[in-house]
């Protein structure tokens, strides 16, 4: 599946000027009115339907809608990133909220490639699917990998500002790192035995 600045042939870095202008010129190149009573008609209006949906799509992005600047993260990331086109296509794909296509993509990377991008990405795609915790820990080590990214550091302090007093009992993912198997299948039982005073569980 392509993305939107595939579609238009331009990088996520282009600027508005250069999105516009290929935005124009493929509008010029498959207008419908060159291609009356072509047999390339038909086919020409589809291709048109996918540029304007393109361009809107990018628009859209780019005025700050369905980014992550709402008070509470969602795990929607913005439209900006490394410029590497499969992370493009990931934050596209999580703002359409096709996750576990995300999910594949990112899992695919290999390991000597997840870049600070890679781990803030997933840390979206688990928090889309409920993990928080997982979430919290990727927004993290995306921050420890590249810590002027104010990206990364804003969906982190927003995710904790969101659970603040709520960290036992999160969901995690079955592939989650640094959590005891034990731990992870009492944290349930932990949560409900603090609110009685006691700490079931003490290593974490």
């Amino acid at each position: 599946m392509k993305t939107p600045y595939q579609i238009l042939g331009v990088s996520p870095d282009a600027s508005d000027e250069e999105i516009k202008r290929a935005y124009r010129d493929l509008a010029r190149k498959y207008h419908p009115d060159k291609y009356v009573d072509s047999d390339l008609a038909d086919l020409a209006g589809e291709k048109m339907k996918e540029i304007n949906a393109a361009y809107e799509e990018i628009q859209k992005m780019r005025s700050g809608k369905g980014s992550s600047s709402n008070s509470s993260f969602t795990g929607n990331p913005g439209s900006t990133g490394s410029g590497d086109a499969r992370y493009a296509n990931v934050r596209h794909l999580i703002n359409r909220n096709q996750i576990f296509e995300a999910e594949r993509i990112l899992n695919s990377i290999p390991r000597e490639e997840q870049t600070a991008e890679w781990h803030f990405l997933m840390g979206c795609v688990l928090l889309k699917r409920g993990y928080h915790l997982d979430a919290q820990r990727l927004f993290e080590q995306a921050c420890a990998m590249d810590p002027q990214n104010s990206e990364y550091r804003m969906a982190k302090e927003r995710l904790q500002q969101q659970f603040t007093g709520y960290g036992r009992g999160y969901n995690t993912a079955s592939s989650s790192v640094g959590v005891c198997d034990i731990c992870t299948g009492l944290m349930c039982a932990d949560c409900c035995c603090e609110c009685m005073g006691g700490d079931l569980i003490g290593c974490c």
